[in-house]
């Protein structure tokens, strides 16, 4: 046996698998894993020995519902720094992003310019546009990162690539184009299909649309990964859509964020969850993920109905500054929209805070209602001056779920863990993209016993590896890629809050991606020997 490069001894492995945990060292050599009987010393030194004693050992997380597409492409002067790091030092080694039909690519070459400058909204800065996925990893390849990155093609991003953002039906010959973009950003290793279809362009889709475009992800042998059009009033209906259209694809169909939220929706994961496990019963390939809150986040424009965002950021300020436009959307709110999944109609105000306004850093951590108070003003009226001010650059927090909803998700044997992390500067950002994984492990596992430690891990490495292909990762076992995660069971916490977002995590102790150690003793090294994975 030659010697490592590293060596963890004394941990306590859980291998990914649902397995039960077993004493085992870990030996990692040129990028790769053996596992060893305990006390079995290597031939030779290794260059660099773990002491794992009371600590697990576990595949590094898998993240599979992120928003990072354009957190790293930012540049330094872009507020990055702590935002790159939160994952990490959560211990997640893989990140899957282009999730909710939002990617950095593809677009027709005449659409670019105006993609580009759509995606300055949408993250945060100046991150791009590209024709496929190769351009999208050859711009993420020229900027360092600690962990790995895979990316779904996003059919909003797709849609407007082509159409432009505007609500109408896609003629034969676009959706032609749409399924040629998409195929060959999933020939050159893009991960599967997303859609938003309560965001705008998504949401002018219909049914038949998105079935030809997971037609070609079928092909491929990858997933069509969905938020549902409606996870409020209408979530069965939804999901009932989610269905036809993996049905009639063929593809396998994996739900983001499985929710159940708003006052009119909450505890229908009683009905929705014994759906999908008869779906499963029945041989149907159908999976969800989801975070360990009662709070979501996305953009504040996502408030207002659909046709207030016909035709991009442009066209909704125009609006937004039409007094007679507000009134049409405050009627729109208060009566709701056909097909529509209407946040504030299904909450309030009052649920609604802000999470970014770049400008206004005043308003973050409020409610849009105290806001609005505090003004003497209409609540919508706040909401469109803010977006006004901002350009449309606002990001909220909306608290729309009930703990048991989330424990009943979190305890599905087909749900694996998701951040859903919105990594966008400034601001108090949802806590989640710190504190997700260190959540379940200290909360929902430790403290409640909700699951067992093993099929936790199993939820967060290798179930998800196996859904979105990553070949060799989220398990520890010989040959597979050195991607780990070294923690303290007995102390493992989340510490980000909604006040204090981006605080790390206690507990764990080391991360290793690709064979080097980028996180020891809670803390970054420096290594960056993190890629883009084309899958």
């Amino acid at each position: 046996m030659s010697g490592f490069d590293l060596l963890i001894r004394g941990g306590l492995l859980v291998d990914g698998t649902g397995r039960p945990g077993r004493p085992a060292d870990v030996g990692v050599a040129a990028g790769r894993l053996t596992v060893l009987p305990p006390g079995e010393a290597p031939r030779t030194g290794a260059a660099e020995v773990i002491d794992a004693r009371g600590r697990v050992v576990a595949p590094g997380f898998v993240d599979v519902h992120t928003h990072s597409d354009g957190v790293t492409l930012l540049g330094p002067s872009g507020g990055r720094s702590a935002l790159v790091r939160a994952s990490v030092l959560q211990g997640v080694t893989s990140e899957i992003c282009g999730n909710c039909g939002s990617s950095l690519f593809p677009a027709a070459p005449e659409r670019l310019a105006a993609m580009r400058a759509e995606t300055r909204i949408t993250f945060g800065g100046d991150v791009g546009a590209y024709a496929d996925f190769a351009g999208f990893a050859a711009a993420q390849a020229e900027v360092p990162r600690a962990n790995h990155l895979a990316s779904l093609v996003g059919h909003g991003t797709l849609r407007a690539g082509v159409l432009g953002p505007v609500d109408r039906p896609a003629r034969p010959d676009e959706l032609h184009t749409m399924c040629a973009l998409l195929d060959a950003s999933l020939a050159q290793g893009a991960a599967g299909l997303s859609t938003g279809l309560i965001y705008t362009p998504g949401s002018y889709a219909g049914t038949d649309e998105v079935v030809a475009l997971a037609a070609v992800a079928a092909r491929h042998g990858k997933p069509y990964v969905t938020h549902l059009r409606d996870e409020m009033s209408r979530v069965e209906e939804a999901l009932e859509e989610a269905i036809e259209i993996s049905r009639r694809s063929g593809a396998a169909l994996h739900v983001s964020h499985h929710k159940t939220a708003g006052r009119y929706a909450w505890g229908r994961t009683e009905r929705t969850l014994p759906r999908i496990a008869a779906l499963r019963a029945e041989g149907m390939d159908v999976t969800c993920d989801v975070y360990p809150y009662t709070a979501g986040s996305t953009a504040l424009a996502a408030m207002l109905p659909p046709w207030a965002n016909d035709g991009g950021v442009g066209a909704l300020t125009g609006r937004l500054g039409d007094p007679a436009q507000r009134d049409r959307m405050r009627r729109a709110i208060a009566e709701g929209v056909p097909g529509w999944e209407n946040t504030v109609g299904n909450g309030g105000w009052d649920r609604i805070s802000v999470a970014c306004a770049p400008r206004h850093p005043q308003a973050e951590g409020r409610t849009i209602a105290d806001l609005a108070a505090s003004a003497g003003a209409d609540p919508l009226d706040t909401a469109a001056e803010l977006l006004l001010a901002e350009a449309g650059e606002v990001t909220i927090i909306s608290h729309s779920m009930v703990e048991e909803d989330v424990r009943r998700v979190l305890a599905a044997p087909y749900a694996m863990i998701g951040s859903d992390g919105v990594p966008k500067p400034g601001g108090r950002p949802h806590p989640r993209w710190a504190g997700t994984f260190p959540r379940v492990l200290g909360r929902y596992v430790r403290e409640l016993g909700l699951l067992r430690l093993e099929e936790a891990v199993h939820k967060m490495t290798g179930m998800a590896a196996a859904r979105f292909g990553l070949t060799g990762r989220g398990v520890v076992r010989d040959g597979a890629h050195a991607d780990l995660v070294v923690f303290d069971y007995a102390t493992v916490a989340d510490r980000a809050t909604f006040t204090e977002p981006l605080l790390p995590p206690d507990g764990i102790d080391a991360v290793v991606a690709a064979g080097e150690v980028v996180v020891r003793d809670g803390e970054e090294t420096g290594a960056r020997p993190g890629r883009v994975l084309a899958l």
